[in-house]
């Protein structure tokens, strides 16, 4: 059963019966690092705004698999929290799991949102089978982060400050802009983690879903000739390493330090690691820099993203009172209304009043990269997809060997298609 209550009748409630009213909300989230330490001050802010209403208990638990094990175990046994942080990517499995509350209409006009709130790609994620899960708070895609100093001595930054996107525009002038800029002295004209295909895995979707190839649509892993697609894209970073463009078998702390060290001109990595170059920023030990939507190396433009929701767990035999499921909405309005903030760890918010704000245009780079959710492409729906996933693990194993010249692209993407079938 879902509630339609306004929230203001949790002030019309409390107002009725007093301060004991105040309603608590146990919060679950998996957010460590600069995201943790945001999301806390958020929590933070959002209690002293609402010191005589209601209190938000939180929770950090450990990301990936464990976070989402738990909350299958515990709301099965109605020991659930009352919100939590949810990869849109990982709602499939959750909602096969019973783990996971619809939010209804009359739930999103009480939070002031609608489908209009939202780029149509983030607000398709967090449908299942048509229904709402879950409230988008950000898009977390990954970008191409760029030395602006690097760039410059090779002639590839533009008048605006940009790099120059017809240097970069379809796979032949990019890795010819990748051969001047190793010809121009720099060792590594690129970097991307190596060492780890299930991270890299995010590119390689990324360039798929510029062909126009797809994953998991209409119960068939690899549709039409999306599985050759597939071999193409990842042979775009196995080229990059033959040539000596990006180093092999290089790990995510390395692929950070090579491009925050000035050793070379473009990093391939998350939103998330932002707040990496404003803090070095700060302290006067990074370059000028920038990040920017990967380039259109094929038919379009087109970023792998996952987006951070908020959902409402399905806790068995554990009914939320009208009072409770108030507050959570008054919660997730509020988060909403506040992902300025949030912004700042370099995610892009999904509600539109906030990224069309004064403000947040001119917040850079996030500012510049944020038109990419126009075009985002997020996991199949699959209950074997989404993050820390078998699709994710499967997909690694064998595209970690491809990138490292240890096998043929063509070979890694067939095994990749019959391991999937074999699901």
């Amino acid at each position: 059963m879902r509630y339609t209550l306004k929230a203001a009748v949790l002030a019309a409630v409390m107002a009725a019966t007093g301060a004991q009213a105040k309603e608590t909300v146990v919060w679950w989230d998996f957010l460590g690092g600069g995201d943790g330490v945001r999301m806390k001050k958020l929590i933070e802010d959002f209690n002293t705004e609402h010191k005589d209403a209601i209190e938000i208990q939180a929770s950090t638990l450990d990301w990936g698999t464990p976070f989402y094990s738990k909350v299958q175990t515990s709301t099965a046994v109605g020991e659930g929290p009352d919100i939590m942080t949810y990869h849109a990517s990982r709602l499939p499995l959750g909602v096969s799991q019973g783990s996971i509350s619809e939010i209804s209409a009359d739930d999103m006009k009480t939070m002031g949102l609608s489908q209009d709130s939202f780029a149509p790609a983030t607000w398709d994620a967090v449908h299942v089978d048509g229904k709402q899960y879950a409230v988008p708070f950000d898009t977390h895609p990954i970008v191409l982060y760029y030395n602006k100093d690097l760039l410059a001595k090779s002639g590839l930054i533009g008048d605006d400050g940009l790099p120059k996107l017809d240097a970069l525009t379809g796979l032949d002038n990019f890795n010819a802009s990748l051969a001047k800029l190793k010809a121009d002295g720099n060792e590594w004209p690129i970097v991307q983690v190596t060492a780890d295909g299930g991270f890299a895995f995010r590119t390689v979707y990324s360039l798929l879903c510029q062909q126009d190839g797809q994953i998991g649509k209409d119960g068939d892993w690899f549709p039409g000739d999306s599985v050759d697609k597939l071999a193409t894209a990842i042979g775009v970073i196995s080229g990059w390493v033959k040539n000596g463009y990006n180093p092999a078998k290089t790990d995510y702390p390395t692929t950070v330090a090579l491009f925050t060290s000035g050793k070379a001109p473009f990093m391939i990595n998350g939103v998330w690691e932002v707040p990496t170059m404003d803090d070095l920023n700060k302290q006067g030990k990074l370059f000028n820099w920038g990040a920017i939507e990967i380039p259109a190396l094929f038919a379009h433009t087109c970023t792998y993203s996952d987006s951070h929701t908020f959902a409402i767990p399905a806790n068995a035999g554990k009914e939320a009172t009208p009072e409770k499921h108030a507050a959570v909405l008054e919660i997730i309005k509020w988060m909403e209304a506040h992902a300025l903030f949030w912004a700042t760890a370099g995610h892009v918010p999904a509600n539109k009043a906030v990224t069309d704000s004064a403000e947040y245009k001119a917040m850079q780079p996030q500012a510049t990269y944020q038109p990419l959710t126009a075009h985002a492409v997020f996991d199949p729906k699959s209950v074997l997809a989404g993050v820390a996933s078998p699709l994710f693990d499967t997909a690694g194993n064998a595209i970690t060997p491809a990138m490292n010249g240890e096998l043929d692209p063509t070979d890694a993407a067939k095994q990749i298609q019959e391991e999937l079938n074999a699901m």
